[in-house]
């Protein structure tokens, strides 16, 4: 029989305290994993970005898309089932915009996943620094027309998947770290020498941020938003079957938080 999934909306629920503006402690822990999640996929997709402009190109471009794909897969494997492991303020907002995830936790969400790029990439400014000093951020290569239509692509395709396998029983919920990492892979693969393949406004403003070069930032800010809202909501229209709703959960998290079974 099926699994239905009732942690989402407890996970909706433990926000606050019912007569309390303040924060949970299981809150205060997702975003502790989000900050944590998004510091280690930046830091080491930007560090192989670094590297490899640093070493006389050692890495190369499939390197440096083997190193996204993975530290992805990694981490979702993580910090899923604490956070959903969204790590991309363009699928937080995604997720809400279907009513997956509760509105009110965005600008927390959003400002942890914004918090845990920066980290990363002070801290790669602070271990190559001077003649290392390489800018890890995203630019457009050709014109910003070009990355921009490349980034909605890209991240709606990136959405369209995490969709699929996050909030559709019928998935393989196992094998979701996977299947998003080797989107991501793939993305980076045939994108990043356009327009740096971001598909994530945090990837590309914490190293601009720190590095204080915001050009074409906007491109990374409306592409990859516009994109994931799009994929999101194209899974949603193709996703409905002749099942009964119950069946397919409901949760924003690549992992279930806790299931029942019916008989």
């Amino acid at each position: 029989m099926a699994e239905i999934d009732v942690g989402h909306q407890a996970n909706v629920e433990d926000q606050t305290h019912p007569n309390s503006c303040f924060p949970t402690v299981q809150f205060l822990q997702k975003l502790i994993a989000e900050v944590v999640g998004t510091y280690f996929v930046i830091f080491a997709g930007c560090a192989a970005v670094v590297v490899n402009a640093d070493k006389e190109k050692v890495v190369s471009l499939p390197g440096i898309s083997i190193v996204w794909g993975l530290v992805v897969m990694v981490m979702v494997y993580s910090v899923g089932h604490i956070s959903g492991a969204h790590f991309n303020p363009a699928v937080t907002i995604a997720f809400a915009s279907c009513n997956r995830f509760p509105m009110k936790q965005v600008p927390a969400y959003v400002s942890a996943q914004v918090l845990g790029s920066t980290l990363a990439s002070g801290t790669l400014r602070l271990i190559f620094n001077g003649s290392e000093d390489h800018f890890a951020g995203t630019l457009p290569a050709g014109s910003h027309l070009q990355s921009l239509i490349l980034e909605f692509i890209i991240t709606f395709y990136l959405m369209f998947v995490i969709s699929g396998v996050a909030t559709d029983n019928r998935a393989i919920g196992e094998l979701a770290g996977l299947a998003v990492g080797a989107t991501v892979l793939l993305n980076v693969m045939f994108a990043g020498p356009i327009s740096g393949a971001s598909m994530n406004p945090a990837r590309s403003l914490g190293p601009a941020i720190v590095s204080s070069q915001y050009q074409g930032i906007w491109i990374y800010m409306l592409g990859p938003t516009t994109g994931a809202i799009s994929g999101a909501w194209v899974y949603n229209i193709v996703r409905f079957t002749d099942k009964p709703l119950r069946e397919i959960t409901k949760s924003a998290s690549f992992f279930r938080y806790a299931s029942t079974r019916k008989p």
